[in-house]
């Protein structure tokens, strides 16, 4: 945990969507402080037409490289999340071609209750996690 979803225009060969993926999580270990194995992470491809994201004025130019990515997780502090960000932006520019005006980051926080990671228990309540 956290669960990352990551809306994306179609077209990414396995190999693109693996480093966007890889170094996603890289970047979420270092500023969210996780287990390695805490890795949950989700794809939807879409066609051009099915993702209208615009610059909410700020002057960006967003193209078909376009990356969304909203953030499920336990509550992080602002300087957690601010790094998390920068280092989105950092890495996806250097090792998948992302420009960070392509980038755009949501996250909604939960708490304990919120999470069963199998078996029909909430682990993080019953003390497993």
């Amino acid at each position: 945990m956290p669960l990352l979803r990551f809306d994306v225009v179609k077209g990414r060969n396995e190999k693109a969507l693996k480093t966007l993926l890889d170094t996603a999580h890289e970047a979420m270990l270092e500023a969210f402080e996780v287990p390695a194995t805490d890795r949950y992470q989700i794809v939807h491809q879409h066609e051009p037409n099915e993702l209208v994201v615009e610059d909410t004025g700020l002057g960006l130019s967003r193209s078909d490289n376009l990356v969304m990515i909203s953030i499920v997780s336990k509550p992080r502090t602002q300087h957690q999340k601010e790094r998390l960000y920068a280092l989105l932006a950092e890495r996806l520019e250097s090792e998948c071609g992302i420009s960070p005006q392509d980038l755009m980051v949501s996250i909604t926080e939960n708490g304990d209750a919120d999470w069963s990671f199998g078996m029909g228990e909430a682990q993080f309540l019953t003390g497993k996690l």
